[in-house]
């Protein structure tokens, strides 16, 4: 059995793209992001918690305040990409539960009233939102560089606040001159895949 999504959408989204590593100097726009976003909050979650919130780093100053964050090897990506995210989880997801899963707004109370319930749940579930983002990032045509090399601990200080945990960096724009490294091996269905 074929899969349904037309061939060209299945290389764009996945057999084709690649991470990122340079870009052109093409902006990306904000109404680009708002339809990457309007896509992607479709992505399931648990309870539909949807604890992934995202900081655009567009200005000079914030670049240079997260710069000096990122890993020696990610910081010139960084420092050149026409637009960088900075995903987080929500630790504090949970306030909105009630009218995020009206179904059953006790979720709120009976599953994540201790810190540690919201942190685990939060960042399973914003990795997952992640994960969509960067595909949605792809369907616009657009490509991204997801990096989780960089001071945790300093991002958060520096654009957050101690209810989100930063998750990952990603670069955005149009691919650049040597943009990608060849594909890496992949494992195979037999390797993955166990039927019981």
């Amino acid at each position: 059995m074929s899969l349904v999504l037309d061939p060209s959408a299945q290389d764009l989204l996945f057999r084709e793209a690649h991470t990122a590593h340079t870009f052109t100097d093409e902006p990306v726009t904000e109404e680009q992001v708002q339809a990457i976003y309007d896509l992607v909050k479709y992505g399931p979650t648990a309870f539909n918690q949807t604890p992934l919130r995202i900081v655009l780093v567009r200005s000079a100053e914030a670049r240079e305040r997260l710069v000096p964050h990122m890993s020696e090897g990610n910081q010139a990506k960084t420092a050149s990409a026409p637009l960088v995210a900075i995903l987080a989880a929500d630790n504090e997801f949970h306030e909105e539960l009630p009218s995020l899963f009206p179904a059953f707004p006790q979720a709120k109370d009976l599953f994540f009233a201790e810190r540690g319930a919201r942190e685990s749940a939060a960042g399973m579930n914003a990795a997952l939102q992640a994960a969509y983002f960067i595909i949605g990032v792809r369907a616009a045509g657009l490509a991204a560089g997801p990096m989780t090399g960089f001071d945790h601990a300093g991002v958060q200080k520096e654009f957050l606040d101690g209810d989100h945990t930063p998750l990952m960096i990603v670069n955005i724009g149009r691919p650049g001159e040597g943009a990608s490294h060849p594909r890496s091996p992949r494992l195979g269905f037999d390797e993955v895949v166990t039927t019981v």
